[in-house]
């Protein structure tokens, strides 16, 4: 008897004909087995036709859902033999990543690092290709990534090798040569007050860039800053490359104030991209704001509330009047050189050695010690070129007025003027870090978030 499988070419009754037997054809439904064949005929002449042939039924005591079990030319144990073999399983393929892209012309300075998939990492080498100098890396504790342990630097073509190893022991290996995104293309902020420092309560939070913003939305929204004492602060643009960010009234004393970047990657402007990603916390230290009354000639320096000292000073004279309003100290300086000429007095004064000096504008306000005024102008008359002058020695190593308010003062601590000759020169809010003499609509009116 021929196997049903097979395709059977056999004489029919009509010698003018010729049949094939084609596959048998199985379905299973409701426990009831059917299995069909046809038979085509095909005259001599090579012309088909159909020759119909009883199809056989097989009843078997079994219950199931319709299915189709077979439709080839295969025998049914076959096809129980396939569905009951087991699936082959394999291993997670291993894989090495390094995030630069080979051949890259501006990667991250930040965010290059390896990171392995379904394989450990076993060893991971980096250096800069112009100098060959290796580049120090830190791996995770599970050997999963590693990243460079400092910030890239710009403009500058990395090499890195990394290699894993599989769960079946394989070893995968990468390489990538690359450039960070260059000077040109890429945009940096110069910002104060540094990362764990004490300041004064006035201290603003302050950027200066080094390209024209252009979508200062853009880069405001990726720089947020909060303090614990839950106070609202704002940012303020002044022009294109300056951004301060402070509260309506002067920061908590004893507060902890946390400033986030998130610059890396962020289009300033077009073509020029942001590379940096820190985070910064400042404290803010006890609250000292010292008022000066050029009418008296005297500094009142106030503690937390309290009135701490009062101190005789020199300010402006009527010529040259010192600016009235709210000024930060911006920096100290235990010593320092100050020259007429680059501040607009051709050469009246030149002193290199102006001791216990802490800058309070741009343009050259400076709270300092004067070791070369008659002792009898401090309390009495303004005789400086603007700046307010307290009595010191040359050196600026002995105790004197101008030695202890530096030691007692703060950078972001506030001195306040008021009565200079020139009622209408005032201290302009981009003169220094001194936005605080602009009324708060005005400032959250010159935010771009």
């Amino acid at each position: 008897m021929p196997n049903r499988a097979e395709n059977t070419r056999r004489r029919t009754a009509d010698p003018a004909l010729f049949s094939i037997t084609e596959p048998s054809c199985t379905i299973q439904r409701q426990g009831i087995r059917m299995t069909s064949q046809v038979s085509t005929a095909f005259t001599r002449s090579g012309r088909a036709r159909r020759l119909s042939r009883p199809a056989y039924v097989t009843v078997a005591l079994l219950v199931g859902a319709f299915s189709l079990t077979s439709c080839s030319d295969a025998p049914d144990n076959d096809v129980k033999d396939s569905a009951a073999a087991s699936p082959t399983t394999t291993a997670p393929r291993a894989e090495v990543d390094i995030s630069a892209e080979n051949g890259s012309t501006g990667a991250s300075i930040n965010a290059t690092r390896v990171i392995s998939r379904n394989a450990t990492l076993t060893k991971v080498t980096m250096s800069r290709v112009d100098t060959g100098s290796a580049v120090e890396g830190a791996m995770s504790s599970d050997r999963k990534s590693w990243k460079p342990s400092a910030q890239l630097e710009r403009g500058t073509r990395y090499e890195i090798t990394a290699e894993g190893k599989g769960s079946e022991g394989n070893t995968v290996v990468e390489h990538s040569a690359f450039t960070t995104v260059s000077n040109g293309n890429s945009f940096i902020g110069t910002f104060t007050p540094d990362n764990g420092t004490t300041v004064g309560v006035g201290m603003p939070v302050s950027f200066t860039f080094d390209k024209a913003i252009t979508d200062k939305k853009a880069v405001q929204s990726h720089i947020t800053v909060t303090s614990s004492s839950g106070q609202e602060v704002s940012g303020h643009w002044f022009g294109e490359q300056r951004l301060d960010i402070r509260p309506k009234d002067y920061w908590e004393p004893g507060s902890t104030v946390t400033m986030k970047l998130d610059l890396d990657g962020v289009e300033g402007a077009s073509g020029i991209y942001g590379v940096q990603s820190k985070t910064v916390t400042f404290t803010v230290g006890r609250s000292q704001v010292s008022s000066v009354d050029m009418n008296t000639q005297t500094m009142t320096v106030t503690r937390d509330g309290k009135v701490f000292k009062e101190l005789p000073i020199s300010g402006g004279s009527p010529q040259n009047p010192t600016y009235n309003g709210q000024m930060v100290i911006s920096e100290k300086f235990e010593k320092t050189h100050m020259d007429s000429s680059t501040v607009g007095f051709g050469g009246e004064y030149n002193f290199t050695d102006v001791p216990h000096a802490m800058r309070l504008s741009t343009s050259g306000t400076f709270v300092h010690g004067n070791y070369w005024g008659n002792p009898s102008v401090f309390g009495s008359a303004g005789t400086s070129h603007g700046c307010i002058g307290l009595r010191d020695v040359q050196g600026g190593g002995s105790d004197t007025p101008a030695k202890w308010f530096y030691d007692h003062s703060l950078v972001g601590d506030v001195i306040t003027v008021k009565n200079s000759p020139d009622a209408e020169k005032s201290i302009k809010p981009d003169n220094g870090l001194n936005g605080w003499n602009m009324d708060w609509e005005t400032w959250t009116a010159g935010s771009a978030v």
